[in-house]
């Protein structure tokens, strides 16, 4: 295996689950990365050797992790982190950086948080059929993303089942309920004039309960949530098809195609025509 590989995921178009980069190191005595701040979930194994994590905390304040082979760790969005090899015996571990609306769901089920950023499995069986997944992903960057992302999936599951919590986890609350009934509204209706309160009452429950357990379970709000599903299906119209701007944003919910291309530019900072030559 070489020293270093490094890949970067194609297709940024996964709302549920997505991937960034990948990669592997056989780290040389001391290396380091940091100070730094990454956009999205970051996750290392750590194959062998040993080293040290510096991270903030959900306080802000700075904690020192020691870390070997067998164990992992994870850095948040927006998470401040220092990471370095040991002198004596360098790790060698591979990472996969990710994100998705899925995403805080599964890490909810586990030990990881911005106070326990380090990965201490519960299984060894589903600890190695973690590493078995990001060393395939790392391996086979030539499959099609749908591919990747299957494995991913498989990543994240075997991550979630390995440090799962060991505090009583109720997944059938009604919140989860009420979420995935509004995800699957938006899924089915997001070309068509809909509001918040339109999908809170399909709930059966008020704008305000709903917009609060929307955030804390997905991570943004149900207008964000909205906003990004459309644009996500505004590119895959720009990419696949030859309808015009203002048919893309009439398909996609928007009968004003200015207000199309404002929230598309919110979304991915430039407009849908850029958008669409860029991507040809």
């Amino acid at each position: 295996m070489n020293n270093v590989m490094f890949h970067i995921f194609p297709i940024k178009n996964f709302i549920d689950l997505g991937m960034y980069q990948y990669g592997y190191e056989q780290c040389k005595p001391g290396h380091s990365f940091g100070p730094a701040t990454r956009n999205h979930y970051l996750f290392h194994y750590i194959i062998s050797g040993t080293g040290t994590l510096m991270s903030n905390n959900a306080k802000g304040e700075t904690k020192t992790y020691t870390i070997r082979s067998g164990q992992g760790f994870l850095i948040f969005p927006g998470q401040i982190n220092t990471y370095y090899a040991d002198q004596n015996l360098p790790w060698e571990y591979v990472w996969i950086e990710f994100d998705g609306l899925r995403v805080k769901e599964a890490l909810d089920l586990t030990e990881l948080s911005l106070n326990s950023p380090v990965y201490h499995p519960h299984s060894k069986d589903y600890r190695e059929r973690m590493k078995e997944e990001m060393l395939y992903i790392i391996h086979h960057p030539q499959e099609s993303p749908l591919h990747l992302i299957g494995h991913l999936y498989l990543f994240l599951d075997y991550l979630a089942q390995s440090a799962q919590s060991t505090k009583l986890v109720t997944s059938s609350k009604m919140s989860d309920y009420y979420i995935k009934e509004a995800i699957n509204y938006i899924e089915q209706n997001f070309q068509n004039h809909i509001s918040v309160e339109d999908i809170a009452a399909v709930c059966g429950i008020n704008r305000s309960y709903f917009g609060k357990i929307f955030r804390n379970s997905i991570g943004r709000s149900p207008q964000e949530f909205l906003m990004n599903y459309r644009m996500v299906k505004a590119t895959e119209l720009l990419k696949l098809t030859s309808l015009s701007i203002g048919e893309i944003g009439s398909a996609v919910g928007y009968d004003n195609q200015l207000h199309f291309s404002r929230a598309f530019r919110t979304v991915y900072g430039i407009c849908p025509r850029e958008w669409r030559n860029q991507h040809r």
